[in-house]
């Protein structure tokens, strides 16, 4: 679905490998076309044309998608590591022999 609306281009991108939808925003920017996802403003692109952004965003979200799962993996590792975890895997194994779980289908 494309809504315009005051000079700017709504969209929605899917990303497969994680599954959700994105909003994209598009407009012109002087001379050049600027567009970003709504949900991550650290994802921008400036091209010469409206169909080169729209071609580089889906690729943008893509890798940053990645690079903040890699970072997320990383920093659960270290958390992991450093024993900051130890306290909930301790209440849950507790609430595990205590019957206090819900099997999960």
């Amino acid at each position: 679905m494309v809504i315009n609306w005051d000079g700017i281009t709504t969209y929605f991108i899917y990303n497969e490998l994680f599954d959700e939808t994105y909003t994209a925003h598009i407009q012109k920017n002087g001379k050049d076309w600027q567009g970003s996802i709504v949900e991550l403003p650290e994802i921008e692109c400036i091209a010469e044309t409206a169909e080169v952004v729209q071609e580089q965003l889906p690729d943008m979200l893509h890798d940053v998608l990645v690079a903040k799962e890699a970072a997320w993996d990383q920093q659960l590792k270290e958390d992991m590591e450093a024993g900051k975890l130890d306290s909930l895997i301790q209440e849950a194994i507790e609430d595990y022999k205590a019957g206090r779980c819900t099997k999960i289908v």
